[in-house]
């Protein structure tokens, strides 16, 4: 599966009517472009919040090329009654209205114009077996995969190289859910995703938590007298310091995007001085040997995904629920202690509070005529409560939150992870 790349157009617009082609080029692979930075208010006032209006906006556009050049399907000797499958759906070629792309006896000298988006490339959610399709971020073997897998079992993960384009391709229907890490034990919150929730319209429909397992990871062969150097993530690298150190090793520690790349870097570039951390999986992906297992400093590293969809989920009474939501207010933070006094009211449990600076209104001046004027930094506030929506009592909070703030978005209302917790087996490296 190649992974999803952005393209630099940022117009919806661009996407739907001059964007450059998008086909299918295998049964099992799929070679798409997102456009970076897509507004999702765009998205929805552009084409219908629908699916069945998006879908007969691409429609729409796909017709009016098939109209100027119909005689081409008819040549394919199928006739209007072939039919397609896509996921599982049988259709009609003209139901798709599926874009020719051109005769190969045409001029040579004419240049081929760009396909529009069409409802192959949107293809329905799966059905009749077919599996569901994750968005991760990096590559094959990374531990992102290893958490799609662990939420659905079973589904076909698609690797992307940046969370955001995970995030545009649930929206452009390319994929079904998309699994992104939102907070490690060691490293904390990933800020990133925190601001892509609130950038994106997507909805957390669940969460599930991953026990991180490092291995130091060579070309077989390589013994570890020979490496100059380690590359991985950088967290990675910092959770498998003081390990790296106790095995003697004195190598140069470079960064890089992912686990997984690093693991695939080493191998095809074929380096026999250079070793990776990432999962075992990724050994297995990338033909590697493992030198070292359970090299994290912290047996009990894990680390906290969440699930994203396009509509939310029912929330439920009859099993323990979660939700997330984020608020702003314009005096600033004197409001935090009202929000926080709406849910302790209520018996209500707070599992995680995140404050990141407001990206569109980053400072707050007060004059004062006396002093001068006075710079604060104003803040969204992130927070987790365990209670379902579906309870009066976070009704209730939610409501009474609303009347101290000026922003107040529910970013999800999910099922808690409640697998036994199963850290890391091996509390020290254990050396091959």
């Amino acid at each position: 599966m190649q992974a999803i790349s952005p393209s630099t157009p940022n117009n919806l617009k661009y996407l739907l009517g001059t964007r450059p082609s998008t086909n299918r080029v295998a049964p099992n692979r799929i070679t798409v472009q997102c456009g970076y930075g897509l507004d999702s208010a765009n998205f929805h006032t552009s084409v219908g919040s629908s699916r069945a209006d998006w879908q007969s906006s691409c429609a729409i556009l796909a017709s009016k090329v098939v109209s100027q050049d119909q005689s081409s399907i008819d040549t394919t000797g199928s006739g209007a009654n072939h039919v397609a499958a896509v996921n599982g759906h049988k259709t009609s070629i003209t139901d798709l209205s599926i874009v020719p792309i051109g005769n190969s006896g045409g001029d040579n000298n004419r240049q081929l114009q760009p396909k529009p988006l069409t409802i192959s490339d949107l293809s329905p959610s799966p059905m009749h077996g077919s599996p569901l399709r994750v968005a991760y971020q990096g590559a094959p073997g990374a531990y992102s995969e290893a958490a799609a897998g662990k939420a659905y079992p079973n589904c076909e993960a698609i690797p992307c190289d940046q969370f955001e384009v995970a995030f545009q391709a649930v929206e452009l229907w390319i994929s079904d859910r998309a699994v992104l890490p939102v907070e490690n034990s060691l490293g904390g919150s990933i800020h990133r995703n925190y601001d892509l929730l609130l950038r994106h319209r997507l909805h957390i429909v669940g969460e599930v938590q991953l026990p991180v397992h490092h291995c130091l990871l060579a070309l077989p062969g390589v013994r570890k007298e020979y490496l100059n150097r380690v590359i991985s993530h950088p967290q990675a690298l910092s959770q498998c310091e003081h390990t790296l150190t106790k095995l003697g090793l004195k190598v140069a520690r470079e960064a890089v995007d992912d686990t997984a790349g690093a693991a695939e870097f080493v191998a095809t570039k074929n380096l026999r001085d250079t070793a990776a951390i990432a999962s075992a999986r990724a050994a297995e992906l990338y033909g590697l040997q493992v030198l070292a297992d359970g090299i994290q400093d912290d047996p009990n590293n894990v680390t906290r995904f969440v699930m994203l969809a396009r509509e939310p989920i029912i929330p439920r009474t009859d099993r323990p629920f979660k939700t997330s939501i984020v608020f702003a207010h314009d005096k600033g933070m004197s409001v935090l202690f009202k929000v926080l006094s709406a849910f302790a009211f209520r018996d209500i449990s707070l599992t995680k509070i995140e404050s990141r600076p407001h990206r569109n209104r980053p400072i707050r001046l007060v004059d004062d005529a006396n002093v001068g004027t006075a710079k604060h930094f104003e803040y969204m506030f992130y927070v987790d409560f365990e209670a379902s929506m579906a309870e009066v009592r976070a009704q209730n909070a939610l409501a009474e939150v609303q009347e101290f703030t000026s922003f107040l978005r529910v970013l999800g209302s999910y099922p808690m992870d409640m697998t036994p917790w199963s850290p890391s087996s091996c509390s020290s490296a254990d050396l091959h």
